[in-house]
């Protein structure tokens, strides 16, 4: 078994090999607009997980796991050839949720900064239910009374 250090290190080379791989030794069309965006290796070294990116509707992402899937294995003997394990790892893409979660996100907090908005807005006008003061100050008749000190009474 590999330590995670050498899997980690050949991961990001897969990740170079197949992009350089797909921008020039895959002619498919479909794959012009393909980024990788990450790559992990088990610590067997025996299979490898792509993730990708590619903008576009769902036909168009359906057509590119299609062009992937077939480009699988020129894909698997063009890492073999350009690194240095004893067996090939198996390639696997992942299509990369990241983007897609990162816009979830970023639609949550343009929410909460419009419902803050209008909280200020409510509180710039807005007046206490009660008193100003509701707790008890020096001048009331009560105060003296007590010395302030729980457990303690008066003389």
């Amino acid at each position: 078994m590999a330590d995670p250090a050498r899997a980690a290190r050949l991961a990001q080379r897969i990740k170079v090999i197949v992009a350089e791989a797909l921008r020039r030794r895959v002619k498919d069309p479909r794959l012009e607009a393909i980024t990788i965006t990450d790559a992990r290796v088990t610590n067997d070294l025996q299979h490898a997980t792509l993730y990708y990116t590619i903008f576009g509707d769902a036909e168009e992402q359906q057509a590119t796991r299609m062009a992937l899937e077939s480009a699988r294995g020129v894909l698997r003997s063009e890492v073999g050839r350009n690194i240095t394990a004893r067996l090939t790892p198996t390639l696997e893409f992942v299509p990369d949720e990241i983007p897609v979660n990162a816009s979830h996100l970023e639609d949550l907090l343009r929410k909460a900064r419009e419902r803050d908005a209008e909280v200020a807005a409510l509180a710039q006008d807005a007046a206490f239910a009660g008193d100003a003061d509701p707790y008890r100050t020096a001048e009331d008749p009560d105060a003296s009374e007590d010395s302030g000190h729980p457990g303690t009474a008066a003389p």
